[in-house]
């Protein structure tokens, strides 16, 4: 068994900021066994999947395309749209965005001229990109935070190069899940304030922690000493 399985899915996507490999199964021991075996594939509470740092190794063991950078970006987009890609990097590069930046966006844009082929991408309609979205979740099965990365690239390419403000006004945004804060074990804690040599200082993080309060709340506590003078 080997990740051309078609019980493996793997897509391309970002998590935390960072380029990565999603390897989406239905949940299988044996699957799960083999990914790990090969892989240092790690799970996303947050995305309910495993993942992989997008590099040339991992894209040749899932047998994905080279990363869509540079040349491989020019190559994949239709000479129509070319020149609007070309002027979508320059505004960024205008505008300060940093590398990381640039990179992902393009990345998202690019992936939105891949699917228009030899249609002009400034001819489309707000109606022609809702139907791409929803190709976006029902056919790709890109998470929340992958469709919202992808709406904020191509937003910004009619907004702010075309100067089109209307053209969202009726394409609604994924809900964002709502995640608990992770907890601290005792022992975890225990291990914190142990690891704090200045008295003081480990007082402060044991009636933090002691009273459940927060930064605001703790650095507004004065000391109060009442003087008995009878």
């Amino acid at each position: 068994m080997d990740f051309s399985d078609k019980r493996y899915t793997c897509t391309p996507g970002t998590h935390k900021g960072s380029n990565v490999i999603w390897v989406v199964f239905a949940k299988n021991q044996e699957l799960i066994a083999h990914l790990k075996a090969h892989t240092k594939a790690r799970w996303s509470a947050s995305q309910k999947k495993w993942y992989v740092a997008d590099t040339r190794q991992h894209r040749e063991l899932f047998h994905l395309p080279e990363e869509i950078t540079g040349k491989a970006v020019l190559s994949r987009i239709h000479l129509v749209n070319l020149p609007e890609f070309k002027r979508f990097q320059e505004h960024l590069v205008l505008k300060g965005y940093s590398p990381n930046t640039i990179r992902t966006y393009s990345i998202e844009f690019a992936q939105l001229l891949y699917v228009l082929k030899a249609n002009p991408v400034q001819e489309l309609t707000p109606e022609r990109l809702r139907s791409y979205f929803l190709y976006c979740h029902e056919k790709l099965n890109l998470s929340e935070s992958e469709i919202h990365s992808r709406m904020n690239a191509v937003k910004l390419y009619f907004e702010q190069v075309l100067h089109r403000q209307k053209m969202f006004f009726d394409i609604p945004r994924p809900k964002k899940k709502q995640l608990l804060p992770k907890m601290l074990t005792k022992a975890e804690i225990k291990k914190i304030i142990a690891a704090v040599e200045n008295p003081k200082h480990c007082l402060i993080l044991k009636v933090c922690y002691g009273m459940g309060l927060r930064v605001s709340e703790l650095v507004a506590l004065k000391l109060i000493v009442e003087l008995n003078l009878r």
